[in-house]
């Protein structure tokens, strides 16, 4: 059932996109986050557009099973478009726990004849069901890129999120990759303190992270260079710049690492 009477993420996403799967308590608390900072729709774009790199890097070295989790309104082009330009056979699982996102899934579903794209509805924080509907789609005896895009600043330490990811990454074998970005309020500290109070007024967790706290998911992983970046500075030979992405600064952090 959609719950229309509290703001969702996927749906303020969409909002800030221009899309138009989105309800007036959705674009109420978006327009009360662009009050707080103007950038937060090229914030929106800005992680997409790293989603689009990294999969086509991934793409680019090998992987050919991606998992995605915080899918999100469609918004072409969608992760299995990239990842199937560059190899046909590439296998997508998009995963997401809003109604609206099940909606569109079709959309999400137009892949390759040759590779594999389907949709699980589930929640991140039931790592167990997302895993068993994965396993259905992908051979987890070979390398997987786990796309956590976006999506982890709104799990809670008390919701245990590093140990959320742990539990997806001994899933899957050697070679796998894990493709993230974060919100932080490492560079706007008073603005993300206004911004965490009025989501949490409406029933939306925001936990932004530190530098450090988000290259804790990376524990045990190797780094891909640069490391952990600014968002947009991840390998932007590999895409199309995002109007805006220079003006000011970018409060978030990207990075792909490879599971030894």
């Amino acid at each position: 059932m959609i719950d229309t009477g509290k703001p969702h993420p996927a749906r303020m996403y969409d909002w800030y996109l221009g899309g138009k799967d989105n309800y007036p308590v959705d674009e109420e608390m978006g327009r009360q986050m662009l009050a707080l900072d103007p950038r937060v729709p090229v914030m929106a774009r800005v992680n997409r557009a790293f989603m689009h790199r990294a999969t086509r890097w991934l793409a680019e070295h090998g992987v050919r099973q991606f998992l995605d989790i915080g899918t999100g309104i469609p918004t072409e082009p969608n992760l299995h478009q990239i990842a199937q330009g560059i190899a046909p056979d590439a296998r997508v699982v998009y995963c997401d726990n809003d109604p609206i996102v099940l909606a569109h899934a079709t959309a999400l579903l137009r892949g390759t004849s040759e590779g594999a794209t389907e949709y699980l509805q589930a929640d991140v924080r039931d790592p167990a069901a997302i895993v068993a509907g994965a396993r259905a789609v992908l051979d987890l005896d070979r390398p997987v890129a786990l796309s956590l895009v976006a999506l982890l600043h709104f799990v809670s330490d008390e919701d245990g999120a590093h140990e959320l990811v742990g539990r997806l990454l001994s899933e899957l074998p050697s070679g796998s990759y894990l493709m993230m970005t974060h919100a932080t309020a490492d560079f706007t500290p008073e603005e993300s303190a206004a911004a965490i109070a009025k989501l949490k007024a409406a029933g939306v967790t925001l936990a932004l992270r530190s530098r450090e706290e988000f290259g804790r998911f990376f524990d045990g992983l190797e780094l891909v260079e640069p490391g952990v970046s600014v968002v947009h500075h991840w390998h932007p030979e590999l895409g199309e710049l995002v109007p805006g992405q220079d003006d000011g600064v970018i409060p978030g952090y990207g990075a792909v690492a490879r599971k030894p």
